[in-house]
């Protein structure tokens, strides 16, 4: 799993990179098919936004947040993408 994390108008600080690669480990635990993680971390005025593309294998997921605190942007988007992951995995095994 490659995990890259941008900033854009943003520098993004090894502790933003950590907490990151921090929570993004929590969706390893339900799926291990996942080949690329890409995060992009956004300032607009008051806003801080984080994004994500996961590339898994059979599908492509995107989860975005936008909240005050970038740090809690970064935890409700990767909550998205839980729960993004375990419907996915779901559907795959589903022998109907």
């Amino acid at each position: 799993m490659q995990v890259s994390v941008t900033g854009r108008h943003v520098e993004v600080t090894t502790a933003m990179k950590q907490h990151v690669e921090e929570k993004i480990s929590k969706i390893m635990r339900h799926f291990d098919h996942v080949t690329d993680i890409h995060v992009i971390l956004t300032v607009e005025k008051l806003e801080q936004k984080a994004e994500a593309t996961v590339q898994i294998s059979g599908a492509k997921l995107f989860a975005e947040d936008t909240q005050e605190d970038m740090y809690a942007a970064i935890d409700n988007m990767v909550d998205k993408l839980d729960r993004q992951i375990i419907k996915h995995k779901e559907k795959v095994q589903s022998h109907r």
